[in-house]
């Protein structure tokens, strides 16, 4: 396998932990759920459109954004890496991340029913960019992990995390559509299993970004 599969497999795999469709679809399902099925799909289609375009324009202007603070793809690596293990090790134990909101288990489902209750008098856009759109599917760690693959290298690294990430969102749309199928076949306990493997592939994700940051810092010295 060649370098250049090797680091889309790893940019893809990045992505599919952090975001975990499969556990984002019960929160999908909270806010939206009791919605008729062609409004639901309308609000899926946007808030994934609103992340995938957040998460490009990051990619493209990461470098750029760097250069303008004077920061370091070492520095980046660094607080990027341990952001996603924090992240990562927080869903290997089952718990809510402050800073990504996918729910861990089914039970979480009610947490966000009743945010998607509350707001059922608002339109469609309000509950797709905020909070799906950010900070669900593009919160921090999902522009962290979009940076830190993409910043540093050319144009082939910019346009393999740009796919691996819509390929993702198209795979996340899928299971938005069939949400309800998916949860009920899962049930609690496997979508809880699901979240604990995305968060220990995070983790170590996280562990090789920080572990690369600061190898090349070194060099620096």
């Amino acid at each position: 396998m060649t370098e250049f599969y090797q680091n889309a497999i790893t940019v893809f795999m990045g992505f599919f932990a952090i975001m975990n469709p499969l556990a984002n679809t019960a929160v999908f399902l909270g806010l939206a759920g009791n919605r008729p099925s062609a409004e639901r799909a309308k609000i899926a289609v946007k808030a994934l459109l609103v992340a995938f375009v957040i998460v490009a324009l990051f990619c493209v202007i990461g470098k750029a954004l760097f250069e303008l603070f004077g920061i370091t793809l070492p520095a980046l690596k660094i607080a990027g890496g341990i952001l996603v293990f924090m992240i990562g090790y927080q869903m290997l134990h089952g718990k809510k991340s402050k800073m990504h909101h996918p729910a861990p288990n089914a039970g979480a489902e009610a947490d966000y029913k009743e945010e998607g209750e509350e707001g059922e008098g608002e339109e469609d856009e309000d509950i797709a960019i905020s909070p799906l759109a950010l900070p669900i599917l593009a919160g921090p760690g999902t522009l962290a992990t979009a940076m830190n693959f993409s910043a540093g290298g050319g144009f082939t690294k910019i346009t393999v995390t740009i796919v691996a990430f819509a390929i993702l969102c198209l795979i996340t749309l899928g299971c938005f559509l069939m949400g309800e199928k998916l949860v009920n076949r899962l049930g609690a306990s496997g979508l809880q299993i699901v979240s604990q493997l995305m968060g220990l592939i995070m983790a170590v994700i996280g562990t090789q970004m920080f572990i690369e940051g600061v190898a090349a810092a070194m060099k620096r010295i």
